[in-house]
């Protein structure tokens, strides 16, 4: 018997249960994006529609290990979602990157300055 089987036969029943429910919470958690359309009822060709490409590029794309963030982003969107990537470091708490998803970068720092702002009021 190995270490996790008899730790697993040392917990209450209440215990494994919870242990249980909380895996399938982080395996819930992540995702291929071909579980990801599939878990949003989408099929590859309402897919290639939304993106503009045809059934075999969403198929190829899901297989992908390597996106550029603004073909996930797409992607993402094209589903009904958003992107946001996430930054995380052992010694603070997450941070939110800015204008790396966006199409364009350059149009969000401009609302964002004050002096276009103040000469667009």
């Amino acid at each position: 018997m190995t270490n996790l089987e008899r730790i697993r036969k040392e917990l209450s029943p209440a215990r494994r249960r919870k242990v249980k429910a909380r895996a399938a919470q982080l395996i819930a958690e992540e995702m291929t994006l071909q579980e990801l359309r599939r878990a949003r009822k989408l099929t590859q060709v309402r897919m290639a529609k939304e993106l503009g490409i045809g059934q075999d590029g969403v198929s190829k794309l899901e297989k992908r290990a390597d996106l550029m963030i603004s073909t996930l982003r797409k992607t993402v969107e094209a589903m009904g979602g958003s992107l946001s990537l996430v930054a995380e470091f052992p010694d603070r708490e997450p941070v939110v990157l800015s204008c790396i998803a966006e199409d364009e970068p350059a149009r969000r720092a401009r609302k964002a300055d004050p002096m276009v702002a103040l000469r667009n009021a």
